[in-house]
C-alpha cells in the first residue's frame, strides 16, 4: 500500500532510541524527509548511523530539549529554513515512569509534566500554524495505555497519559477544518531500553515472585500473564501504527486514541 508520504517532512521528538527511533526508520521507508530530535546530540548522531545502517537513508538531527518553548522555536525556525515546511508531528518526548500519588516525589511529577505535557504543547503550538497555512498535516501524540485503564501503581504516566488524550482530542477538533489529523496512540508494554531502566525496578519492588528473576524471563512472564497476544510488543509495531496515522490514507481517523496494547488493559 502507498501510504502517500513520500517527501512528507516528519519530525520525530524523541528519536533517539525506541519506539521514536524505530518510528524515523519506518518514516525513513516510506519515504518522507525525516528530522529527529532528542536532548542527547551524541545519542542522536548515533541514531543517525542506525538509520543509515538500516536504511541507507540520511536523516536530519536536532538536539533540542522540547520541554523548553525558547529551544523548539529556534528548532522549528531551523527545520523550515532548511525543509520549508513541517508536515507530520510525532510527539514521542517521555519516558515511562512508575510511582502513585502518595509515593512520588514532587520532583517525579515536574520532570514529567515537563518532557511529557510542555514538550506537546510546544511543539503543535509552533509546528500547527505552518500546517494550517499549507492545509495539510497529520500529528500523532504517544500515550499509553493507561490513560484509558490506570494502575495506580503508575498514577504519574498515566494521569499524564489520559491529559495526552484529551489534548488530543481538542487538537483534533481544532485543527480539523484545515485537513489536519490528529491522534494519539495508547501503548502497552513495547520491550525498549526505556522500560527496561525504569519499569522492571517497580516491578522487583512490587511482585516478589519476579524479583529475583533475570530481566528476560520477566519480560516473558509478563507478556504472557497480563498480555492476551501473550508477549511484548515491539517498537516498529507501534511505528507502523503512526505510519498508516500520518498517511493520505488516512483522512477520516482523527481525535481517537488508538490502543496498541496486545488487549492488555495493564502491563504490570
Amino acid at each position: 500500500m502507498d501510504l502517500g508520504i513520500k517527501d512528507k517532512v516528519a519530525f520525530i521528538t524523541g528519536a533517539s532510541s525506541g519506539i521514536g527511533l524505530s518510528t524515523a526508520e519506518a518514516f525513513v521507508k516510506e519515504g518522507a524527509r525525516v528530522i529527529i530530535c532528542g536532548r542527547n546530540q551524541e545519542k542522536l548522531e548515533e541514531a543517525k548511523k542506525q538509520i543509515k545502517q538500516n536504511t541507507g537513508a540520511e536523516v536530519g538531527a536536532y538536539a533540542c530539549d522540547t520541554s523548553k518553548f525558547d529551544q523548539v522555536e529556534k528548532t522549528v525556525n531551523q527545520i523550515i529554513k532548511e525543509y520549508q515546511k513541517i508536515d507530520i508531528l510525532i510527539n514521542n518526548a517521555g519516558k515511562a515512569q512508575a510511582g502513585g500519588v502518595v509515593d512520588a516525589k514532587p520532583e517525579d511529577w515536574q520532570s514529567m509534566i515537563d518532557v511529557k505535557i510542555y514538550s506537546l504543547i510546544n511543539t503543535c503550538k509552533l509546528i500547527a500554524p505552518i500546517m494550517k497555512k499549507n492545509k495539510w498535516g497529520r500529528i500523532v501524540n504517544m500515550s499509553s495505555i493507561g490513560g484509558i485503564y490506570p494502575n495506580p501503581k503508575l498514577t504519574i504516566s498515566h494521569g499524564l497519559s489520559a491529559a495526552i488524550n484529551n489534548l488530543t482530542r481538542s487538537l483534533s477538533l481544532d485543527l480539523a477544518p484545515y485537513n489536519i489529523i490528529a491522534n494519539a496512540i495508547g501503548i502497552g508494554a513495547v520491550r525498549t531500553k526505556n522500560w527496561e531502566e525504569n519499569m522492571l525496578p517497580k516491578v522487583r519492588q512490587t511482585r516478589e515472585d519476579l524479583a529475583n528473576l533475570d530481566d528476560e524471563v520477566i519480560i516473558k512472564q509478563l507478556g504472557q500473564e497480563m498480555t492476551p497476544v501473550g508477549r511484548f510488543g515491539k517498537p516498529m509495531e507501534i511505528a507502523q501504527i503512526a505510519c498508516f496515522l500520518c498517511s493520505e490514507c488516512n483522512g477520516f481517523v482523527t481525535g481517537s486514541v488508538i490502543e496498541a496494547s496486545g488487549g492488555a488493559d495493564k502491563f504490570m
